[in-house]
């Protein structure tokens, strides 16, 4: 007995396969190029676990995500820390999103120092 496909099962069919091919990274950041634009970060939050001053967060290893959303909350004051938010002001997107991956590609336990 031949089966036939019907309507719903085919429209069905092409949605899975549509999803599927939809990439699914979202942030395109480039840690190298992320690098080359965090000496300034790099001086309060450092690199690994090593952070400079009593409640600045290690960044290194958080998420990507994370990370660009945090800037771009600086940036828009939704976010309150006025030294946060002078430094993020001048950053582009493609700027937020390379420092986010250069941060997000380290090795790190994810803390704040309290002493």
């Amino acid at each position: 007995m031949r089966k036939t496909i019907n309507s719903f099962q085919l429209i069905l069919m092409f949605a899975v396969l549509a999803i599927a091919s939809v990439p699914f990274t979202v942030w395109a950041g480039d840690p190298k190029a992320g690098e080359s634009k965090a000496a300034l970060c790099l001086t309060c939050h450092g690199k690994g676990n090593t952070v400079q001053g009593v409640g600045t967060p290690i960044i290194s290893g958080q998420y990507e995500d994370y990370l660009i959303q945090a800037m771009k909350s600086y940036q828009s004051g939704t976010r309150n820390n006025p030294i946060m938010t002078g430094f993020s002001i001048s950053l582009s997107d493609k700027d937020i999103e390379d420092l986010a991956a250069f941060y997000a590609d380290m090795d790190s336990q994810l803390f704040t120092p309290t002493e």
